[in-house]
Order: structure tokens, then sequence, then C-alpha cells
């Protein structure tokens, strides 16, 4: 495995499915439950192409508006909290960190860099296993898709994080260029780079020529060093 060394940043902005741990089967599987009942499921490959960048509530349009179904407001509600609670039942078992998240995690925090978590995912799913693996604290900043109205590839997301994260560290941070986002997904890069800050991608989730608009490219964060 090659190893890769970054300029120090001012902050570092983490997704959460796919980077700090590999729940993207157990958010399918949730799906799963949800919408074979109704006809509407999809398989692995599908979910990896089409619904791995959405939020929930993207995903669940995504998937009626493909089969010619109207969803309103009302319905996509309970089909979002019907898929949140599948997959709490899916985590209680436990989850496992992608190898080198937490150390690269607890690293940074040790060096003073301001962190956010930026994801598509709801609050309710991503709290209990921040609790799981110890790193609740870490972050000064936790944006989820209950805070915005548009998901990745929308820059909504990254740029909120970020504002928040200029609020609470008005000395450290400057510009977005300035800081790292790290992603797994096309979606995501182009959301953070929309929202100009620059991106390191880690091939958790897809090859990295899919990944190629990153500024920078690693097989796994057990590989990355931030220099400072």
């Amino acid at each position: 495995m090659n190893s890769l060394s970054l300029p120090s940043p001012e902050a570092v902005l983490f997704d959460f499915d796919g980077i700090l741990v590999d729940s993207e089967p157990m958010h399918y599987r949730a799906f799963t439950e949800v919408l074979d009942p109704l006809g509407m499921g999809f398989p692995w490959k599908e979910y990896v192409e089409t619904y791995m960048g959405f939020d929930d509530r993207d995903a669940f349009r995504e998937a009626f508006r493909t089969k010619g179904i109207d969803l309103d407001e009302e319905n996509l509600a309970k089909l979002v909290a019907a898929k949140s609670r599948a997959f709490q039942d899916g985590i209680r078992n436990g989850v496992t960190a992608y190898p080198g998240a937490v150390p690269v995690i607890e690293s940074l925090h040790a060096a003073g860099r301001p962190l956010a978590l930026c994801s598509g995912a709801l609050r309710s799913d991503i709290d209990p296993i921040l609790a799981q693996l110890g790193v609740a604290r870490r972050f000064g900043v936790i944006v989820s898709a209950d805070d915005v109205r548009r998901s990745k590839p929308d820059p909504e997301s990254y740029a909120l994080a970020f504002a928040r994260l200029s609020e609470r560290f008005v000395p450290l941070l400057t510009v977005p260029g300035r800081s790292v986002a790290i992603e797994d997904t096309p979606a995501g890069i182009r959301s953070a780079k929309g929202a100009g800050l620059r991106v390191l991608a880690v091939t958790n989730s897809y090859g990295a020529g899919e990944l190629a608009e990153a500024d920078w490219i690693a097989e796994s964060l057990e590989s990355v060093r931030f220099e400072g």
C-alpha cells in the first residue's frame, strides 16, 4: 500500500458512510426491508451505481420515480422513518470502523485540527455509531440529512459544515480551499468541490478512476499522513 502525505489542512471534514464505517451494506438491507414488500426493491449493483450517494429521502424519491409512481411528502416521511428503524435494528450487533479511520480522527484531534462530519445519513443513524466507535466528541460540527434540503452532490451540506466550523473556530479557519474533505463517492466529491474544499478520496466504495475529480486518492486511511 502506497503512503500518502498531505499538506496540513486548517480543518478536515469527514464523510460518514464509506469513510468511517462500512455501513452501506446495512443501509442497503434496510432499504430492501422497506421496499421489497412494495415490489420496489433493487439489486446491490443498482444501489452502488445509483443510490449510494443519495440521502434517504432522495433514494426513496428515485426508487419511486424509476417505477413511475408518485410519492408525496407524507408517505416519504413514513418510508424514511421505517428505513431508519430497520437500520437501527441492524447496527445493534455492533459496527467496525474502516482501517485507519479512528487513528486519523484521533491524530487530527490531538493536533488541534477542527473536525466536522458531513453526511447524507440521518442524525439518528450517525450518533449510535459514533458512540460505538468512541469518537462522538471529536467532531466540533455534525451536518446530517436533517440539516439540509438538498443532498450530495449538491454542495449545501459541505458549505453548511464549513460555515459552522468557521463560526466555532474563528481564529483557525480562513477559506474552504485550505481545508480537506474526505470522501468515497463521486457525488460526495462533487459536493465538497462545489463548496470550495479540497478532497481526499478513499477507494472504499469506488475505484480510483471513478474518483478522479478528487485532489488526492488513497487506498485506505491507513496510508494517509497529514503533515504538521
